[in-house]
């Protein structure tokens, strides 16, 4: 199977609830109407939050101005409603309208605060559904598949079967991209049911496409463009040019599978113009790299005709678009922080380039594929931690009630003593509480710094209000790496004890002096050490702080080390990090500049500290650095080497 055309839909079918059906610039133009007549505050916020969901179908930009304009108005006349309402709506322009999940989820835990507070448990089933839908595209399917079997639970409660119905379309979405086909089919079958119920042609166009993608990676090509284009016809009916967009997108993969290449860049193409449109960057990303993965086919033997009516017959042109196309699919990838696109695009143009016969830069888009590949988790992990969120709520159900009961038979106890016991028992009962307060205290105070001893100030922070921290692009970080000269010979003459005392004495320096320079220790690795300064906050002189405590490390390895001696690599470019894992959290940097850093470690000698022509050109007025010349490194070619001599 084209794998390629099986990353058009991750966005498609991420069903953001909304309180009225959708109907384009027809009803955006009767809300504008409705707006200038009334003189009601609360109805002037309540139809700009109307206008603002209309707009994240084709304007989402817009969308955002006029939700944010909503809550301005709101918050003048403190009408808390109102307020939570427009922070839906704006977080329904980012998630569903832009792709940009992570300020989408900001926006959705604000409107959720409020709504709790006010006891509205039905928009509190809303925004747990966009919660979920938000994880979704962030690939994060057990955080997803937790906050909708809420909002389904809620939904129920309240008898609120218009909701169920995106409840269970979601569910079957999760199921879908775990490749669980027939669970997919039989979720998104009940919610087809109840969506012909209400007549609710939105949340059909949704389920259409979802089945229209099972069928597709089930192989049945004729079913999936059947779906595919009963859903474009509901599309254009109600003015959906998101939802036309993608359904554009994946009508280019059917005919990718059946190797129409000419009418499947005609699709691509057209796709890419109104994602274009919308500024929908998820889209442009995809169709970007959908386009260039269509020139690369048209150079494979068996295409000669399609390659004919394209580029008039010649390869080089339509390799070079390849490139050009699928470049940019990963500029915007980086962007928006999708790890999973860009494993992909990065194999895709690694191909591309090999048919170039650039196969240096072949090898290092093959690289940061590779890195980037072993840095996620793959589908059988997310059906396993699927699984295990699932039983995780459970679990966690039971114990809350545990704990509840156990708190009013601790309740009840203490009533009793305190009857029995008079004044006596009542301080002794709020003695009990003081200590209970303090013990609780020390706990929280324990629990947050041995998070902080594995994870920056900002992530954890990220990572207790939300329950996940984004991974994200940082371009200007300059990365350290250390390593202990020939440490196996050395080790071997050492008991283990001993290795392990003399490891943990060097590194525990090694942690006080890259704290002192603003570093971030990132992780050790037997007896290499690699640390990061530029992130999680940015800061200018990143190289340079780098470069001092490089200095005072070799340092004190020559001062107060008579086993060890050591090598030193720096490097400064881009980088991704984040958390990997669910249990033992470690935070993480991935990425060719990381590589590279590794690769001038290990080129450098005893004694010195080695580094790239790109960190050179950050610290050349503030150190003296003497010129190696271009060092070899495998997998790299040639790269500007310079050691560094002291400071000017």
């Amino acid at each position: 199977m084209n794998r390629l055309s099986y990353f058009l839909v991750f966005c498609i079918g991420l069903t953001m609830q909304v309180n009225s059906q959708k109907q384009g610039q027809a009803l955006i133009d009767s809300l504008l109407i409705q707006l200038n007549k009334t003189k009601t505050d609360t109805t002037k916020v309540n139809l700009l939050n109307a206008i603002s969901e209309s707009y994240s179908d084709f304007n989402p930009d817009e969308g955002i101005r006029i939700g944010i304009k909503a809550l301005k108005l709101a918050e003048r006349i403190k009408w808390k409603r109102g307020i939570a309402n427009a922070f839906m709506e704006i977080g329904i322009n980012y998630g569903f309208g832009k792709a940009d999940y992570h300020k989408a989820l900001v926006y959705y835990y604000k409107a959720l605060k409020i709504y709790k507070e006010s006891g509205d448990l039905k928009s509190v089933a809303v925004i747990l559904s966009n919660v979920g839908v938000a994880y979704i595209g962030q690939s994060n399917y057990p955080r997803a598949m937790a906050y909708l079997l809420k909002a389904l639970k809620t939904n129920e409660a309240i008898g609120n079967k218009k909701n169920i119905s995106d409840n269970l379309a979601n569910i079957g979405l999760i199921y879908l991209y775990l490749s669980e086909y027939s669970k997919a089919l039989e979720y998104n079958n009940k919610a087809l049911k109840l969506y012909d119920k209400f007549g609710n042609k939105q949340g059909k166009n949704i389920v259409l496409i979802n089945n229209g993608i099972i069928y597709y990676n089930q192989k049945d090509y004729s079913k999936a463009l059947e779906n595919y284009l009963k859903a474009l016809d509901i599309s254009e009916e109600l003015g959906n040019i998101n939802n036309k967009a993608l359904l554009l997108n994946n009508i280019g993969g059917v005919y990718v599978e059946k190797k129409d290449l000419y009418k499947a860049l005609y699709y691509y193409q057209s796709a890419l113009e109104l994602n274009r449109k919308l500024n929908a960057n998820l889209g442009i990303a995809l169709t970007l790299g959908n386009i260039g993965g269509v020139y690369y086919r048209l150079t494979n033997d068996g295409n000669g005709q399609a390659l004919d009516k394209v580029t008039a017959g010649n390869k080089t042109i339509a390799l070079d678009k390849a490139k050009i196309y699928t470049d940019s699919s990963i500029v915007v990838f980086k962007q928006i922080g999708d790890l999973s696109n860009l494993i992909y695009f990065y194999r895709q143009l690694s191909d591309i380039q090999t048919a170039m016969a650039d196969y240096s830069g072949a090898l290092q888009s093959y690289k940061s594929y590779s890195t980037l590949k072993d840095s996620v988790f793959n589908l059988e992990k997310d059906k396993k931690l699927t699984q295990s969120a699932m039983q995780y709520e459970f679990n966690k159900k039971v114990a809350l009630a545990k704990a509840e009961q156990e708190k009013k038979d601790i309740r009840q106890r203490n009533i009793r003593n305190i009857i029995a016991g008079g004044l006596t028992g009542s301080l002794i009962f709020l003695t009990i509480v003081y200590r209970q307060r303090n013990k609780v205290k020390r706990e929280r105070n324990r629990s947050d710094n041995l998070l902080l001893n594995i994870l920056p100030l900002e992530v954890a922070e990220e990572l207790k209000h939300t329950g996940e921290a984004q991974a994200k692009q940082f371009n200007n970080v300059t990365v350290l790496f250390t390593d202990f000269v020939n440490f196996t010979g050395i080790s071997e003459q050492m008991s283990p004890t001993e290795l392990v005392g003399e490891i943990h004495k060097n590194f525990k320096a090694f942690d006080e002096i890259v704290e002192r320079h603003g570093l971030e220790k990132i992780k050790t690795i037997g007896d290499a050490y690699m640390a990061v300064c530029g992130l999680p906050n940015e800061r200018a002189d990143h190289a340079q702080q780098v470069i001092k405590a490089a200095i005072e490390i070799r340092n004190y390895i020559e001062e107060n080390n008579g086993i060890f001696q050591i090598r030193i690599g720096v490097n400064s470019g881009s980088v991704v990090a984040g958390i990997v894992g669910i249990k033992k959290y470690a935070y993480d940097i991935w990425g060719d500049t990381v590589n590279t850093a590794n690769r001038i470690e290990s080129n450098g000698k005893p004694g010195k500290i080695n580094i790239s022509g790109n960190t050179y050109e950050l610290v050349k007025d503030y150190f003296k650095c003497e010129y190696r010349g271009k060092i070899t490194v495998k997998g790299k070619g040639k790269i500007d080497m310079y050691f560094v001599l002291n400071s000017n």
